[in-house]
C-alpha cells in the first residue's frame, strides 16, 4: 500500500507541477525579455526585471521549508498554487517597467515556495533511488518548461503578449484545482516534536561544509542558467531570429533536460553524486563559452541542447546530495537552505550579465559565465575529495 501511495503521489504532484511551471515559464521565456524590450527597458533594467522573481526565493525558501515541516507539505504547496493562479492576470495591467518588476516579484513567491516544498515532500517519501525520483519529478515539470517557449513564441507571433498571459492564467488555475486533491501527510508526522529538530537541522546544514559546497554549486549553475534564460533570447533577436525560432532554441534546451535528468539521477544513485555534478558543470561551461560563435538556427539549437544536458547533470544530483546529507527528517528546512543559496545565485546572474553585456558585449559576458561554472567544478571537486577523506 505504501508503494502504491508513493507512486500515486509522485505522478499527481508531477501533473500539478507541470501545469504550474508551464504557466510561470511561459510568462518569461521568451516572453519576458521581449515584453521588457517592448516596454522600453534597457539591458540593465531587463536584468532587474528577471532578478525580481528570484528575490522571493531568498526571502521565503527557508521559512516555507520550515513551515512545511511543521504544518505539512500540502498546506504550503496550496499557498504557492494560489499565487501561481493569480499572478498571470496582473501582467495584463502592466504598462511601465516598474510595474513589471512588481508583478515579477509577486510571481516569484510561487516558484520559490513550490520548488522547495515539493522537493522536500519527495525526498521525505522516497529514500531508495532518491535522485532518480527527484529527477523524474523535475523532468515532469520541465515538460511544462519545454512546451512554454514554443507556445509562448507562437502566441506572440500569431496573437499578442496579452494572449500569452491569458494562457498562463488558465494553466495555473488548472494546477490550483488539481492541487486541492493532493494527499496530505499522516498526522503522526506533524507533531510538535518536529519543532526543536527544525532548529537543530538548520544548524547542522549551515555547519556542514559539504552541504554548503553543494549549495554553492547549485547557486553557480542557476546564476548562469538565469543569465542565459534572460539574455540568450536577446542575443538571438540581435541576430535577426524571429520569436518562434527563439522559442525553438530555448525549448530544445529544456527538452534535453527532460530526457537527461532522470538518466543522470539514476547514474548518480549508482556511481556517486560528484561523478555526475563535476562533468555537468564543465559541459555547461563549454557550451556557454561557445554560444557567441554560432549564428545559425541549427548551431544555436545544438549548443543550447548541450547546455541543457550539462545543467540536467548538475541539478539531477545536487538536491539529492543535500537530502542524503540531512541527518534528521527536516527535509523542508534543508531544501529551504539549498534553495535560498540557489536563488541568490539566480538573482545575481541576470543583473551581472546585464551589466557585462552593456559594457563588454556578449562574447566577454558568456566567457565570464563559463569561467564561473569551471571554477565551481574545481572547488566542488576539492570539497568532495576532502569530504571523502573524512568519512
Amino acid at each position: 500500500m505504501i508503494k502504491i501511495a508513493n507512486r500515486h503521489f509522485l505522478v499527481f504532484i508531477s501533473i500539478v507541477g507541470g501545469l504550474a511551471i508551464l504557466s510561470s515559464t511561459m510568462s518569461k521565456t521568451p516572453v519576458l525579455p521581449l515584453f521588457s524590450h517592448y516596454l522600453g527597458a534597457t539591458p540593465a533594467e531587463i536584468g532587474w526585471i528577471v532578478m525580481a522573481s528570484t528575490i522571493p526565493g531568498i526571502l521565503i525558501s527557508f521559512p516555507a521549508g520550515v513551515l512545511s515541516d511543521l504544518l505539512g507539505k500540502r498546506v504550503v504547496i496550496l499557498a504557492s498554487l494560489f499565487i501561481f493562479a493569480t499572478a498571470p492576470f496582473a501582467y495584463l495591467l502592466v504598462t511601465e517597467v516598474w510595474e513589471l518588476i512588481a508583478v515579477r516579484f509577486y510571481h516569484g513567491f510561487a516558484t520559490a515556495i513550490f520548488g522547495t516544498v515539493a522537493s522536500a515532500a519527495i525526498a521525505e517519501r522516497y529514500v531508495k533511488d532518491r535522485a532518480q525520483k527527484m529527477s523524474a519529478f523535475s523532468s515532469a515539470t520541465i515538460v511544462g518548461r519545454s512546451v512554454a517557449p514554443f507556445l509562448g513564441g507562437v502566441l506572440i507571433s500569431l496573437a499578442s503578449f496579452e494572449m500569452v498571459f491569458w494562457a498562463c492564467g488558465i494553466s495555473a488555475l488548472l494546477a490550483l484545482i488539481l492541487g486541492m486533491m493532493l494527499p496530505g501527510e499522516h498526522k503522526a508526522t506533524l507533531t510538535t516534536q518536529a519543532r526543536p529538530s527544525v532548529i537543530d537541522g538548520l544548524k547542522a546544514v549551515l555547519k556542514d561544509r559539504y552541504i554548503m559546497a553543494t549549495s554553492m554549486v547549485e547557486a553557480s549553475q542557476y546564476l548562469v542558467f538565469g543569465a542565459i534564460e534572460a539574455f540568450l533570447a536577446l542575443f538571438e533577436a540581435s541576430l535577426g531570429f524571429p520569436a518562434w525560432e527563439i522559442g525553438i532554441i530555448l525549448g530544445v534546451q529544456l527538452v534535453s533536460i527532460i530526457f537527461v535528468k532522470p538518466l543522470m539521477g539514476s547514474v548518480s544513485d549508482k556511481v556517486g553524486r560528484e561523478y555526475v555534478i563535476i562533468p555537468g558543470l564543465l559541459l555547461a561551461g563549454l557550451s556557454v563559452l561557445s554560444l557567441p560563435y554560432f549564428s545559425s538556427l541549427a548551431g544555436l539549437t545544438i549548443v543550447s541542447a548541450i547546455f541543457g544536458i550539462g545543467f540536467a547533470s548538475v541539478t539531477s544530483s545536487t538536491s539529492a546530495l543535500v537530502a542524503d546529507l540531512t541527518k534528521n527528517q527536516t527535509y523542508g528546512s534543508s531544501m529551504g537552505v539549498l534553495r535560498t543559496v540557489m536563488d541568490i545565485g539566480q538573482s545575481v546572474g541576470p543583473v551581472l550579465t546585464g551589466w557585462m553585456v552593456g559594457r563588454y558585449g556578449y562574447v566577454t559576458a558568456f566567457a565570464i559565465l563559463a569561467g564561473i561554472l569551471t571554477t565551481a567544478a574545481v572547488l566542488f571537486g576539492y570539497a568532495s575529495v576532502k569530504y571523502r577523506r573524512l568519512e
